[in-house]
């Protein structure tokens, strides 16, 4: 089959974005894998899937498959990409839109001036719900926060573990140029700890209301942007009492901004969408 599909990225996060409303798409993992490839495939960190929704409470249905071809819950990077693409490929005339998604419903919007803002809902501390198990931890309590001295290689290395529709480790480096990410992501991202996996956060300290961030995303490596990862980095920073709410995100990508007024509000992302081409694959 011939399959359309527009190459999308989100502070260079980039994105394969396709229509299921108009094709039809039943792939394997393997084949989501062939797509992502950057060297056999079109290339991208995650595969994001326009569908058609099974409600009347929500205007879309949002899937999302990693590179290693494994379907997840959330992206928020890709959210941003998701309400331009469905207003450009004229799927619909909101400005604002609710989409389902493995992790809920979230409700991106396209502001004036072309950056859109995403409700990505209230984070998730509780361990079980990340899903996080402990094990024989012992977390010690930091302001609002709880920080687990989690083992990685031949060291500790203390975390905030938290939801944000996907489950976060985010730590706090002296330098994001320097952090380990490529060395100790991998490991983290694979801990007994996560059931699930995880995706893990490098967060270094600018001044209150700047940070800077990689992460190394699980299923897809480091990234040049993580929109939930920026998300979790946030929420961990105003919870150990370091960040105040606006904060703004450095990633190798470009800037992110979030806003978060604690406790179970709604986490705010805001950020860029941008179209690079459009073409057809034969699978």
């Amino acid at each position: 089959m011939k399959l359309k599909f527009t190459k999308m990225h989100g502070a260079g996060n980039d994105f394969i974005v396709i229509d299921a409303i108009n094709q039809n798409i039943n792939f394997t993992p393997e084949q989501w894998r062939q797509l992502a490839d950057r060297r056999f495939g079109i290339g991208a960190d995650q595969i994001l899937v326009v569908e058609k929704p099974a409600s009347d409470a929500v205007d879309f249905r949002y899937r999302i498959f990693n590179a290693d071809g494994g379907e997840v819950e959330q992206c928020g990077n890709g959210a941003r990409a998701f309400v331009k693409f469905v207003i450009d490929q004229g799927l619909t005339s909101l400005r604002q839109i609710r989409v389902q998604t493995m992790a809920g419903v979230i409700a991106p919007r396209l502001e004036e001036d072309g950056r859109i803002t995403v409700d990505m809902g209230a984070p998730v501390m509780e361990p079980a719900l990340v899903p996080f198990d402990p094990k024989a931890l012992v977390a010690s309590q930091d302001h609002q926060a709880l920080l687990w001295p989690l083992a990685v290689h031949d060291k500790t290395v203390p975390v905030v573990v938290l939801s944000m529709g996907n489950p976060h480790a985010v730590q706090i480096v002296a330098d994001a140029d320097t952090a380990p990410v490529a060395q100790d992501g991998p490991a983290i991202e694979h801990h007994p700890c996560f059931p699930r996996r995880v995706n893990a956060g490098f967060m270094q300290i600018v001044d209150r209301h700047h940070i800077r961030l990689r992460v190394y995303e699980r299923g897809a490596g480091e990234t040049l942007a993580c929109g939930t990862g920026a998300c979790a980095a946030v929420v961990a920073g105003i919870n150990l009492g370091l960040l105040d709410s606006p904060v703004s995100v450095a990633t190798r990508g470009g800037e992110l901004s979030i806003a978060w007024a604690g406790g179970t509000s709604s986490v705010m992302l805001t950020g860029p969408a941008v179209n690079v081409f459009e073409g057809s694959i034969d699978i």
